[in-house]
């Protein structure tokens, strides 16, 4: 008897948690759809090496074109697919961002969601065909409340950005979908989680990247907001991990995936620098233009019931994860110092004082 088949479908896909939850999936037999937005160029390079030509046979993997903005294309795809298990890890998820761009962050993070929900509750009603569904929730629906830290699934929310506005609207409507129609719809609330395919606008990886430049000659300062902000910072390849396991659970629920530890961006500048021998005091400077207009200073998780329930842990320590990020970084500066030696130019933005 052959076994039941098991079929992902992923908004986000080319985004850090999209290709490290890819590869988990395919390493476990999937066959896995992520969805990428049509642009002018590419923007597959973080699962690039998991990637077959869709037409070779025995292709796991395989991309589709759309949009959390389009609807249709959206019911579209659900009904091409018909996968076992939807993860709506898209979104526009930078917070600062959120504040320049209000309106389609909560029309691509909050709407869209929505947008997915309802193809997933269409396609099943119509078909009969069960769908298993994640939905990318956030710390920073909690907010600036620190005086809830840490803060569990039964801490108030409290969100202080746009984006944490429209994350909060897909959490709980992914929450009323499950108990309005009984669809079997899983919250993950995630706490910061980093990688060395962090985005290089987000804190961490900036000052990653800029160890890397400096160590290499091709920067002299990193210019930062608040460093006395403290966040509880994970390694996105355990996150992924309690993803997967959210839904393969008989009863769907929600779940805080955090480490539960907290450290502040100095602390985090400190050890990054510190692992390639540098005093972070020699480089980094605070500028008014990274403060946000609301600002969160703690957020600090509390994982208890994924580690009652799911039986998960995380695996990768704080100084763990800042060695790795840095020792990528450190190799990517390398090979940009070469080209640069050599007589090519850089590409925009390598070597700029950010």
């Amino acid at each position: 008897m052959s076994e039941a088949r098991q079929c992902a479908l992923i908004t986000g896909i080319t985004g850090q948690d999209g290709s490290y939850l890819a590869e988990l999936l395919l390493d476990k037999g999937y066959e896995v759809h992520g969805i990428i937005r049509r642009s002018s160029s590419f923007n597959t390079e973080r699962i690039d090496h998991i990637y077959q030509d869709p037409h070779e046979t025995g292709s796991n993997l395989k991309l589709h074109y759309g949009d959390l903005t389009d609807a249709n294309g959206l019911a579209r795809l659900v009904s091409q697919v018909s996968p076992t298990e939807v993860y709506n890890i898209g979104a526009q998820s930078h917070v600062k961002v959120s504040f320049e761009q209000p309106i389609y962050t909560g029309d691509a993070t909050g709407i869209g969601a929505a947008k997915l929900l309802e193809a997933v509750r269409e396609y099943q009603d119509d078909t009969g065909h069960t769908i298993r569904y994640y939905q990318a929730s956030t710390s920073e629906m909690f907010g600036g409340m620190p005086e809830t830290a840490p803060q569990s699934e039964d801490t108030p929310f409290h969100p202080r950005s746009p984006y944490g506005v429209a994350k909060l609207y897909a959490h709980w409507l992914t929450v009323n979908y499950r108990e309005s129609y009984n669809l079997h719809a899983s919250c993950g609330i995630l706490f910061n989680h980093e990688s060395p395919r962090r985005g290089e606008t987000f804190v961490t990886r900036k000052i990653t990247r800029a160890v890397g430049r400096i160590k290499q000659g091709l920067q002299t300062k990193l210019y930062l907001g608040n460093l006395d902000a403290k966040r509880d910072w994970g390694y996105a390849g355990d996150y992924v991990e309690q993803m997967w396991m959210m839904l393969q659970q008989e009863t769907p629920d929600d779940y805080v995936v955090a480490t539960g530890e907290t450290h502040t961006v100095r602390e985090f500048c400190e050890r990054a620098f510190g692992h390639v021998g540098l005093d972070y005091n020699d480089y980094v400077e605070i500028d008014p233009r990274y403060f946000r207009p609301a600002e969160v200073d703690l957020l600090l998780g509390d994982p208890t019931k994924a580690k009652e329930k799911l039986g998960w842990v995380p695996r990768t320590s704080f100084s763990e994860l800042v060695e790795m990020m840095v020792d990528h970084d450190l190799e990517l500066a390398a090979r940009e110092k070469t080209l640069r030696d050599a007589g090519h130019k850089l590409p925009a933005g390598i070597g700029h004082e950010n």
